[in-house]
């Protein structure tokens, strides 16, 4: 029986990875931090811990043979810069540095398309295209940056790793928290767009994947896992159909998100809250980039979910869980 680490466990690419390990066979050691474990199951051990404890990490690496790296903190506010230099950054340089000290240990690291540099005028961006740090970026874009840094650290110091770069990920979680607040905003009937486009990967799709490339000899190469790119309006057109709700209708200039972004970070400043709005993500939400997963499909034979599959999967199991809630 093979045994691994999931860090993040609590989380959604997390929660369906464990699930595809069980299946597998593996006895798993999830680690979480801030959020309880939602399920226990045979075969698999929570451990409440931080990836800014090295001793916890070195402790719980000895006793696997492959790790996860799917902790993370995700915020495009200014404010949570230290937050995510720590978890993002330092938390996978203790991941790296534990690993290195067993050599038969093998990584699989969870990145973001954000940390790939996109450049105006790009259609079609590949894992070749070289980070620019002239570039404005996100402080989240830049934390994970650095976490590849310093996972290719442990590469040339002879660690079997491969990094995953994931497009916004869809599955039915909390939908108060990461993606699955798209859904949220579907249900309720939320009125305003904004101009742009999206890319999405189902959450199964990452985690078979991210399990496929730990069992070939992919190590020292990152992938991009992205199956689809629609505007935002069709996304919420069709996840409202999904729900029955009623999908948003009225446009957000541009001129307005710019204003818009302005007064939320203002807002922020002077009530020390974290903006709902931030420059990137307002301008990131006007831009139409695709991230490639040729170099996925050519490695594994790899094909994705159908978008509406997953949409369909994604807001049913939504719906059943606030119907269980109310009954």
């Amino acid at each position: 029986m093979k045994k691994a680490l999931v860090t993040g466990g609590s989380g959604l690419i997390g929660q369906f990875l464990l699930q595809q390990l069980q299946v597998a066979g593996y006895e798993v050691i999830a680690l979480y931090r801030n959020t309880p474990p939602s399920h226990e199951a045979i075969g698999l051990k929570w451990v409440e811990g931080d990836v800014l404890d090295p001793l916890l990490l070195h402790s719980l690496v000895k006793e696997v043979e492959e790790v996860y790296h799917c902790a993370g903190f995700v915020s495009y506010s200014p404010q949570d810069a230290n937050v995510m230099q720590q978890i993002n950054v330092e938390g996978t340089a203790n991941i790296v540095d534990a690993c290195l000290q067993f050599p038969e240990v093998k990584l699989c690291h969870v990145s973001s398309i954000a940390a790939i540099n996109r450049k105006k005028g790009d259609s079609v961006i590949t894992e070749e295209a070289k980070w620019d740090p002239n570039e404005e970026r996100s402080v989240y874009a830049f934390s994970k940056y650095a976490a590849e840094v310093e996972v290719w650290r442990g590469i040339s110091e002879g660690l079997k790793a491969v990094i995953v770069n994931p497009a916004i990920v869809l599955g039915p979680a909390d939908w108060k928290r990461s993606s699955t607040q798209l859904f949220k905003y579907a249900w309720d009937e939320h009125a305003f767009y904004t101009a742009g486009y999206a890319n999405f990967v189902d959450v199964r799709d990452v985690v078979q994947a991210m399990t496929l490339l730990m069992q070939g000899d992919h190590w020292g190469r990152r992938f991009i896992l992205n199956a689809h790119q629609i505007t935002y309006q069709e996304f919420f057109q069709r996840v409202a159909t999904c729900f029955t709700k009623k999908p948003p209708t009225i446009k957000v200039s541009n001129w307005l998100t710019e204003v818009i972004w302005r007064a939320e970070a203002l807002r922020g400043k002077l009530i020390g809250s974290r903006p709902l709005i931030t420059k990137e993500t307002a301008r990131v939400a006007k831009e139409k980039h695709f991230y490639s997963n040729a170099k996925i499909k050519e490695a594994l034979g790899f094909e994705f979910r159908p978008l509406e599959d997953t949409l369909a999967w994604c807001c049913q199991s939504l719906q059943n869980r606030i119907e269980k809630a109310v009954a």
